[in-house]
């Protein structure tokens, strides 16, 4: 699944390629205290093992940056793979300078130029960090959010504005602050040395008519691979919608290369849930292909049981949980689609387009359930063991029907 691209300028971070003809990439972020490491390194692990191609720790203190070359280590010997990106705010630089390992162990720093250092410690504060990304050849993300926006070069802008026989309002000069301080930003990085294909953008906001207009422009102006996101996007259905509604506008007209989706858990909460949303609106726009897509009608007065449902909700889980060793054993095995209907209405149309489907009994009809692989009807399912017949259907139609990789990872 591919897109025309904007841009061939292409980032690397680690083993990840960002930008140009690479996939947009999913990342995320830890919440734990990165100066547990074992707790912090189980989270990253847990991130990467959901999807996140990238996860970014904050980095916030000494006792942080001493941790971060142990995470390391202890991802390495866990088999995992996924690089680690350093938030760095107000002091970063000093602690990249007294601590070379977390210098190094990271394989991208993120720079927030409004909290970089104020008056005339910001200019060599941004200096020495992007002079520490040279010498250890580190990419940087140069990540603006309008909550820490740099108040000397808001308040600028707002005075020149006011001066302006017709004054733009002040949502628009603040969005204009956010593109001028990344793009200018951007600029120093490489006057100080940092080549131009070390250098991702971004510019959080909380708003999605903010998000959208902001990264057009900064779009329109620069050829710098861009991470997308909403910048505390909320809990729950109200985060999920928001940063969908904002980020899919920009990914259907060919802007963004990584994305994340800036989720508040609920307490105790899965941290993962914002790795799934990210992959789920990769993989609905048709970009990406991360896991088998469940197909479930959301149920009428024709379908007063609630075993579609469950059976829906089992398949699904199902298909998770296969979905790793799968990955590792079946080539293309996450473009499968499984249709789970719940009446005669749609059901056997719709279970026809998918690779494989099942057409459920809805209220008052025959109590048989229609089972169909690449549009052709095979078995008819009766009785208890539904679910269970329809799972081991689902793990024969796999074996069948996708190449076996060879333990190389070729098919």
């Amino acid at each position: 699944m591919s897109r025309a691209r904007r841009t061939t300028v292409q980032v690397a971070i680690g083993p990840v390629r960002v930008g140009g003809s690479a996939p947009v990439v999913v990342q995320s972020m830890t919440n734990t205290d990165t100066a547990d490491v074992e707790g912090t390194a189980r989270q990253v692990m847990a991130l990467a093992r959901a999807g996140s191609e990238l996860v970014r720790v904050t980095v916030n203190t000494s006792e942080a940056a001493a941790a971060v070359a142990p995470i390391r280590a202890w991802l390495d010997r866990s088999g995992v793979a996924v690089p680690l990106i350093g938030d760095f705010h107000f002091n970063g630089h000093k602690l990249l300078r007294e601590h070379p390992d977390c210098a190094m162990a990271l394989a991208k720093y993120r720079i927030n130029p409004g909290n970089v250092g104020r008056g005339s410690r910001r200019d060599p504060q941004f200096a020495e960090m992007i002079e520490m990304a040279c010498r250890y050849g580190k990419p940087v993300r140069i990540g603006v959010n309008w909550g820490s926006l740099d108040s000397d070069l808001l308040t600028r802008l707002m005075d020149e504005n006011s001066a302006l026989p017709e004054p733009l309002d002040a949502q628009a000069v603040m969005r204009s602050a956010v593109v001028l301080s990344a793009l200018s930003s951007a600029q120093r990085a490489e006057e100080l040395g940092l080549p131009h294909d070390r250098i991702i953008l971004s510019a959080k906001v909380s708003g999605v008519q903010d998000l959208i207009a902001i990264y057009r422009d900064l779009a329109a102006r620069c050829d710098y691979p861009l991470h997308l996101g909403l910048t505390e996007a909320g809990m729950g259905s109200k985060g999920i919608v928001a940063s969908t509604a904002g980020m899919a506008v920009l990914l259907q007209e060919g802007i963004g290369d990584t994305i994340r989706a800036s989720l508040t858990p609920e307490p105790g909460g899965d941290r993962t849930q914002e790795v799934v949303v990210a992959q789920e609106i990769l993989q609905t726009m048709g970009l990406r292909a991360f896991t088998p897509l469940v197909i479930a009608c959301p149920g009428c007065g024709r379908t007063t049981s609630t075993f579609f449902q469950e059976l829906a909700q089992q398949i699904q889980a199902h298909i998770r949980a296969r979905m790793p060793q799968w990955r590792r054993e079946y080539a293309g095995v996450e473009a499968m689609t499984v249709a789970v209907m719940g009446c005669v209405v749609n059901g056997p149309g719709e279970s026809k387009h998918a690779n494989l489907g099942i057409s459920l009994p809805g209220t008052g009809e025959r109590p048989v359930a229609p089972v169909y692989e690449d549009g052709e009807k095979t078995v008819t399912l009766k009785g208890e063991r539904i679910a269970a017949e329809f799972q081991e259907i689902v793990e024969r139609y796999v074996a069948r029907s996708f190449a076996r990789l060879t333990p190389g990872g070729d098919a």
